[in-house]
């Protein structure tokens, strides 16, 4: 490309892609599963749930924003 930007299907960006889907989807699901697992346990139906689904979602973010830091700095 002539103005020095990279075209965003190139077999980087597309890892880059599914690297953060992979772990948004998956910390997401794993908050999901293990919250519903402790509603179950205590017997305490919608909390944990959205517990889980928050630290899932607040870890995920993370994941994410580390992956792209670390993939724009050269490493």
């Amino acid at each position: 490309m002539k103005d020095g930007k990279k075209p965003p299907f190139t077999a980087s960006g597309m890892a880059l892609y599914s690297a953060i889907l992979g772990q948004l989807a998956g910390s997401i699901l794993i908050g999901v599963f293990c919250g519903r697992y402790l509603d179950h346990s205590f017997q305490i139906e919608p909390l944990f749930l959205i517990i889980g689904l928050l630290l899932g979602l607040a870890t995920g973010i993370w994941a994410m924003l580390h992956t792209v830091r670390h993939f724009f700095s050269g490493d």
